[in-house]
């Protein structure tokens, strides 16, 4: 789950630049908050990323536990030309990872949050990217 500052961009930014699908939405107005899943397929044949949006809260404090999340694509490269010309973020091109020779690339998502490209040859379907 990933808290985020304005719910449609950052839908627009997982569906539009990553390819995933808007799933579903709840909305609980008590409580105030809405939540969005998206995802390159549905639970239980693939993970699904929840977006919670608090209603009236615009950003957050990343903190120090947050790593990133890690996408396997087909081609890192590719991915990255396809986020950049649909005008995503990528904060670190495409290469081989130090000291070895798997290819991974980073990204940025509106709210700062950093996800990782990595190229699986062997990754058929599943990312839209």
């Amino acid at each position: 789950m990933l808290r985020v500052g304005h719910l449609q961009r950052s839908i627009d930014f997982y569906t539009q630049i990553l390819g995933m699908q808007l799933l579903r939405m709840s909305e609980n107005a008590e409580y105030k908050y809405t939540l969005a899943f998206v995802g390159y397929g549905s639970n239980p044949d693939h993970a699904e990323l929840e977006l919670t949006y608090n209603h009236g809260v615009d950003s957050y404090e990343l903190g120090t536990a947050y790593g990133h999340i890690a996408l396997a694509v087909p081609d890192a490269y590719a991915a990255c030309e396809k986020i950049k010309s649909a005008g995503g973020q990528v904060t670190r091109e495409a290469g081989p990872v130090k000291g070895g020779t798997t290819v991974i690339a980073f990204v940025t998502d509106p709210d700062g949050y950093k996800i990782e490209l990595i190229q699986r040859a062997e990754h058929a379907g599943g990312s839209g990217i």
